[in-house]
């Protein structure tokens, strides 16, 4: 466990080894290696609902007939049929293909044609071991048909074949369970979105109204789906070395529809009900899907103009999209009118198109991350069990191994931001891991800086922080920047992203936790009121031992951090320290402006200096980004997850006035400095305030 206490040398232990794999280790065992017969003996009753009994079901097939023919019969007919084919004869063999093939429109209403596969496909499961890859022509059809539709004593018949098949013939396993994997999207997949070398037939899901047979609910359809497969991985549990890379395979593509994504989610978690052994495999796997889809999410909406994201946001609050996905068994394209809300009449066609596709986009981003809040939420009831522990131990795994390095994720790291907060021993376990993430040596900068970034934004935003941690976290980095700029600050020609960006990031993450948690810092014993706008005023404020020292320190240092990091975090740590009396900075923000950053930056020129002429070097290149993971979360259905736990931008009182003030003196640092600032940054500025 990594917690505050930890000395940041200590490498983290979190995530040793990846939870992204392609293959997991384990073999398929051989029928022979397994007694897979004996399994299929008189079950123990309390398995009886994934164990059969041969003779029981020949007894009752005793009682159909295939075109007057007895099952006995038909059992010789098979076997000689695949010797035949052996041999090169395929005329009988091709028959009984006939038997399973789709055929489209088929509406036989008698029930014979279903007596006559289940007879053959019993037939067919004494002689799987004959079923070898020359055999492969009858296997495919016999996987393609509607068996799921099927009575009841044809599904069980349907997975006795399933097992029998996999235990004599293993190189059927991955074709077996990827056939009935794709049956977890719980419907036809739409043709648009596959490959053009994509199979069609393989994505093809079997209906609950056949003719000749009772209809069967969607419900239903999806528990014969996990029924068969239960069994199969009972028979064979190293098949579950072969499931791993099929689930990662079939999960659905990232521009599938919200219905499809939440439904194969769904059955992968009711998958580990009976598979424990791929929980680790199955939550990496939703949440390295989960991140892709929200940075193509994040990347969109910065794509398009003001007025399509205007839509956007007006068409989710309008439609927040809070039904059930189970609603109706029928409406198998109702994710078509999802971002109905958007009306293309008002716009042009090309415009609209973009907009319902975001839209669309968004929402399926939102039911996904509201699925996963309550599939996580039961393990941390109490969050102090190992249960509680070990899924957290989980979730930490995923971030450092998935969502910290990709780059501007902006919602699913908000499972971490609410579990954490469960309980202060689970805030510091986090707290711990980025502190580890963001100091160790070794690590890429660019991932070290991240760390910090995400640090600095739980810290802050985190309602259930506790003073104490702020305090320790501050006093953490701050440290560590000592060390940073003593070693580095002889040599330094001047400020330099490239060349010092772990210090740079830091410097920001204490600047933007002051601007959020500056109450928390003070060391006074006097209660200050928030909302008496004169209780700051004059006021010589006592703060935490160290902490101004250790900002002043940093900040006039030849590293000169208030020029790289983000303007819009700087000018605001500048008035709201001006306003407190912590620091009064705007003398160097003044000099700074003077400074043109491509004279130093050892991205170009290998740091020789340059002539900056008329200053058309463009400084914001050469500047940090304003990303904090934990801004404001917008998912309009999600959001109730987070919203006890979260510390929203508040104004300072009286602040707004000494504004005024200065401007009215002729102080126009202020001014200038908004000039030259991102307009469209949205980190801790006044847009928050207004909510």
């Amino acid at each position: 466990m990594v917690s505050l206490a930890s000395k940041p040398s200590i490498p983290i232990t979190t995530g040793s080894k990846p939870l992204l794999k392609t293959t997991m280790s384990g073999t398929i065992r051989k029928a022979q290696d397994a007694d897979l017969d004996d399994d299929l003996e008189v079950p123990n009753p309390k398995r009886a609902r994934v164990s059969f009994n041969p003779k029981v079901e020949e007894k009752v097939l005793e009682e159909y007939v295939a075109k007057g023919r007895s099952l006995e019969s038909i059992r010789v007919e098979v076997k000689r049929a695949i010797e035949a084919h052996g041999k090169g004869d395929s005329e009988k063999y091709d028959s009984i293909k006939e038997v399973f093939a789709q055929t489209e429109g088929d509406e036989r209403e008698d029930t014979g044609s279903n007596d006559e596969a289940k007879t053959y496909l019993l037939a067919l499961t004494g002689y799987a071991s004959l079923l070898n890859k020359d055999c492969n022509g009858l296997v495919k059809p016999i996987l393609k048909c509607d068996w799921m539709g099927r009575e009841e004593g044809f599904v069980k018949a349907y997975a006795q074949f399933l097992g029998n098949l996999v235990s004599a013939q293993g190189a059927y396993v991955g074709l077996v369970l990827g056939t009935l994997v794709d049956n977890f999207t719980g419907g036809m997949l739409p043709l648009l979105s596959l490959p053009s070398s994509a199979n069609l037939d393989t994505v093809r899901v079997s209906s609950g109204r056949l003719p000749g047979c009772p209809d069967v609910s969607r419900d239903t359809l999806s528990s014969r789906v996990h029924f068969a497969l239960r069994y199969l991985l009972r028979l064979v549990p190293s098949a579950s070395a072969t499931l791993s890379p099929i689930l990662s395979t079939k999960f659905p593509f990232a521009d599938e529809s919200k219905r499809v994504h939440v439904t194969y989610i769904n059955n992968l978690v009711r998958l580990l009900e009976y598979a424990p052994e791929l929980k680790s495999d199955v939550f990496a796997l939703i949440t390295d899907r989960l991140v892709k889809i929200d940075v193509q999410m994040q990347v969109d909406l910065d794509d398009v103009d003001d007025e399509v994201a205007g839509a956007i946001v007006q068409g989710l609050a309008m439609n927040p999209a809070d039904q059930e996905e189970e609603d109706d068994d029928d409406a198998d394209d109702s994710d078509d009118s999802d971002a109905e809300s958007i009306n293309s009449d008002d716009e042009s066609g090309d415009q609209a198109k973009r907009a319902k596709e975001i839209q669309e986009s968004v929402e399926k981003m939102d039911a996904i991350l509201d699925r996963l809040f309550a599939i996580y939420d039961p393990y941390f009831t109490d969050p102090n069990s190992i249960e509680a522990a070990n899924m957290f131990e989980t979730l930490l795994g995923h971030f450092a191994n998935i969502i910290l390095p990709t780059y501007r994720s902006r919602h699913t790291q908000f499972l971490l931001f609410h579990f954490a907060q469960k309980s202060e021993h689970l805030i510091d376990q986090f707290a711990g891991t980025c502190v580890q993430l963001a100091f160790q040596p070794g690590r890429p900068a660019v991932l070290r800086q991240s760390s910090a970034a995400y640090l600095a934004s739980f810290v802050a935003r985190g309602a259930h922080v506790e003073p104490q941690v702020v305090r320790t976290v501050f006093e953490l980095i701050g440290s560590n920047l000592d060390h940073i700029r003593t070693e580095n600050e002889l040599t330094c020609r001047g400020p330099d992203l490239k060349k010092y960006g772990t210090f740079y990031a830091m410097t920001q993450a204490l600047l933007y936790i002051f601007c959020f948690r500056w109450r928390d810092l003070i060391d006074s014993s006097e209660v200050f009121d928030d909302e008496d706008p004169t209780a700051f005023i004059g006021q010589d404020l006592v703060w935490t031992t160290g902490i101004k020292e250790t900002l002043s320190r940093a900040i006039y240092s030849k590293l000169n951090p208030l020029k790289i990091c983000s303007p819009p975090i700087v000018s605001e740590f500048a008035k709201i320290a001006h306003h407190l009396r912590f620091m009064y900075v705007y003398p160097l923000l003044e000099t700074n402006k003077r400074i043109r950053l491509s004279q130093f930056s050892s991205a170009v020129g290998n740091g020789a200096l340059r002539d900056s002429g008329n200053g058309a070097s463009n400084d914001s290149w050469h500047q940090l980004d304003a990303y904090f993971p934990f801004d404001p979360y917008q998912l309009p259905v999600s959001k109730k997850w987070i919203e006890d736990d979260y510390v929203q931008w508040q104004g300072i009182p009286g602040l707004n006035k000494d504004e005024s003030d200065d401007d009215s003196s002729g102080d126009e640092e202020e001014d200038e400095e908004d000039e030259n600032a991102p307009e469209d940054d949205d980190t801790a500025t006044d847009e928050e305030a207004e909510d």
